[in-house]
């Protein structure tokens, strides 16, 4: 497989780009704050203060900026539903209702610095100020994608040890199953019309709260957000991220990957569960002044992908390899996109034909960034550097980024090793504090003087990284980091499943995917010892809805 796909690299390379047709209306954006990719790295210097935190430092910043007309009049939020709903929010609004929030979180639910907060909800406005709320309070932010089961939750909330947990009506029932299994929660807000017993009601409180409110001072090495990310054995690890590595690391990928400005409407559709939405829908747009647009679409929903990009003044799009794969598929000739001038995408590799009939059909390029949620952005293409279709750009300013082999020794261009940024003897700000409660796991990351991605790649002679696949059995599907093992679990509950191995598949659409919707492919061991390749009917569960 390696093999393979290192071929189809070096093949993609050699592809002249003069080969590609042009869209009519094809334009080169000049970028917005640096000049070139040399002077953007050359240029870079970021000074970490004692003390920082994102919405004192940033975003009250940016509310005294508006208020006293030096910001231009974009919303700092502007959310819509799609039946006609919609919300917006200056920074002076965002701050007031956040303060409300943060007395909330401290009087009503009594919480301290420190404690923290699991947050599952979808795409509506009040994730967003459960976010700032926390930053204020000084309590840890734990974002949870809707999609997760009763079992999840429960791991989630007893690993974490969460003293409060926010959700809507959907997932309430399945929170109260477990709460007595969890001894650290004591607080459970829910975001609803209707009340529900045992529940703070966030709507009806938010009416009466005060915004009267003092934020924490926080160092900028204190414990900010912890993200569940899957592994390839065992159950999902807590990265942890500071007030610096992301508050500040982020700035990195505003600034220099999506090139935002404060006239800039930046719309990512990563679903809030995962670090990508705090990548690209919190910190980075917000740290430059620009408006963070939000679509609430409980299902990606091409049509209205494109009536949206179509209809709202949107200027920079993010989205998955995958998005623009489903997007290719429709017509687009009835659509106009007339404020749209960036195109970013992450989570996973992207087809170079894809990028190609994107530029084809909307005159744009797509710029490709690699990061994780261990880190900030790693390597990206930029704008004003030429595009390698298939390449994951160069790296970012934020990091030394090295092809290492097994030794932790630095390899030539055009050897195959392990993709690995250095920290020492100067660790890089945009990096992890580490995998809470779990040292050993911590310190297998690294070797030598690098932290270790876990990807595999290589470096040609200009400089440009490209990937070839995962070093561990990690499967990236529409975005999404899925660790065989959480599946094999769920597999491992059938009745008719002894034993069962996870793989991934190549997909046109999804990129890599694990089954389909109706069957699970698996190995089982049979009681007679031998191994037998079959079709096992999928138990109804919530963990196939990556599909």
């Amino acid at each position: 497989m390696e093999v393979l796909l290192r071929a189809n690299c070096l093949q993609r390379l050699a592809t002249p780009c003069f080969l590609r047709a042009l869209h009519k209306d094809y334009r080169t954006v000049a970028p917005q704050n640096f000049s070139n990719y040399e002077s953007m790295k050359q240029g870079f210097k970021l000074e970490i203060p004692e003390y920082f935190n994102f919405a004192n430092d940033v975003l009250d910043q940016w509310a005294k900026k508006e208020k006293a007309g030096m910001r231009p009049s974009n919303p700092a939020f502007w959310w819509i539903n799609g039946n006609g709903e919609e919300v917006k929010w200056s920074f002076e609004e965002l701050g007031s209702l956040s303060r409300k929030f943060a007395n909330i979180l401290t009087e009503a639910c009594a919480l301290q610095r420190g404690d923290r907060v699991i947050a599952i909800l979808p795409r509506i406005p009040e994730w967003w100020l459960a976010n700032v709320a926390c930053l204020r309070t000084g309590t840890v932010f734990i974002s949870g994608t809707t999609q997760l089961t009763q079992k999840d939750i429960l791991y989630r909330l007893q690993t974490s040890k969460a003293k409060c947990i926010i959700t809507n009506e959907v997932l309430a029932p399945a929170v109260d199953a477990i709460a007595s299994k969890c001894e650290n929660l004591h607080s459970k807000l829910i975001v609803s019309q209707t009340p529900r017993e045992g529940w703070g009601n966030l709507k009806e409180m938010m009416k009466h709260a005060s915004d009267n409110h003092t934020c924490v001072k926080t160092k900028h090495n204190e414990m900010m957000a912890i993200y569940f990310t899957s592994g390839t054995s065992g159950s999902p690890k807590m990265t942890e991220h500071s007030h610096s590595s992301y508050g500040l690391g982020l700035s990195i990928n505003g600034r220099c990957w999506l090139d935002l400005t404060p006239s800039d409407i930046m719309w990512n559709t990563s679903d809030t569960g995962w670090a990508k939405t705090a990548w690209s829908s919190v910190f980075s747009p917000w740290t430059q002044g620009a408006c963070v647009f939000v679509h609430y679409l409980p299902r990606f929903e091409p049509t209205s992908i494109l009536q949206t990009l179509s209809r709202f003044p949107i200027t920079v799009f993010c989205s998955a390899p995958t998005a623009y794969r489903m997007l290719l598929q429709k017509d687009m000739t009835g659509y106009k996109f007339e404020s749209l001038n960036h195109c970013v995408t992450a989570g996973e590799p992207i087809n170079p034909e894809v990028t190609e009939q994107w530029r084809n059909k909307m005159g744009l390029d797509i710029y490709e960034g690699y990061g994780q949620t261990e880190t900030v952005l790693i390597c990206g293409n930029f704008k004003g550097m030429k595009i390698k279709p298939g390449s994951m750009g160069k790296p970012s300013p934020a990091f030394d980024v090295q092809i290492l082999d097994l030794n932790g020794n630095v390899l030539p261009p055009g050897q195959e090793g392990d993709i690995g940024i250095q920290v020492l003897p100067n660790r890089p700000f945009g990096l992890f504090t580490g995998y809470v409660d779990n040292p050993s796991k911590t310190a297998s990351t690294l070797r030598g003087n690098f932290y270790i991605t876990g990807d595999r790649g290589y470096m040609d002679e200009d400089g440009y990284f490209w990937f070839v696949a995962r070093s561990d059995d990690i499967i990236l599907s529409s975005g999404y980091r899925i660790g065989p093992f959480e599946v094999e679990n769920v597999l491992n509950e059938h009745p008719a499943v002894a034993e069962s191995a996870v793989v991934s598949s190549p997909d046109s659409i999804r990129g890599e995917i694990k089954m389909d919707r109706k069957y699970c492919q698996l190995i089982f061991k049979l009681d007679r010892g031998i191994f037998e390749f079959n079709k096992v009917k999928a138990p109804k569960c919530r963990t196939f809805n990556y599909f």
